[in-house]
């Protein structure tokens, strides 16, 4: 089974700023150790919400808006090949963003 891994930020950009550079540089650690884990095949940091354009099409003329669709902002995305959801949940818990502030949306992906 794959499953979507969404980091949610909430409030890990403030918690961060309280963090010495030695603590934010573990921070970064664990998630680059997060994305050689077994099963990983993607994994991605995302640029802040205020980047994103999203495009919409009505009446055949599309339409672009300025930030993200949803109020959340994912700040990174990782893919996971495992043989169950459990593996899924096991590794969403470490997660930096699951402890300072945020979430980790585990989302499993349709294969056809």
């Amino acid at each position: 089974m794959k499953y979507a891994l969404l980091i949610y930020l909430g409030t890990m950009r403030e918690a961060m700023v309280e963090l010495s550079e030695e603590e934010r540089t573990q921070v970064m650690s664990e998630y680059r150790a997060l994305g050689q884990e077994s099963g990983i095949f993607f994994a991605g940091q995302l640029q802040p919400a205020d980047d994103a354009i999203t495009v919409r099409v009505e009446d055949g003329r599309t339409l672009t808006t300025a930030g993200a669709f949803a109020n959340e902002d994912i700040g990174g995305l990782y893919l996971l090949e495992a043989a169950g959801i459990d593996r899924a949940l096991e590794l969403a818990a470490r997660f930096p963003a699951a402890r300072l502030g945020g979430a980790v949306e585990v989302r499993p992906i349709v294969e056809r």
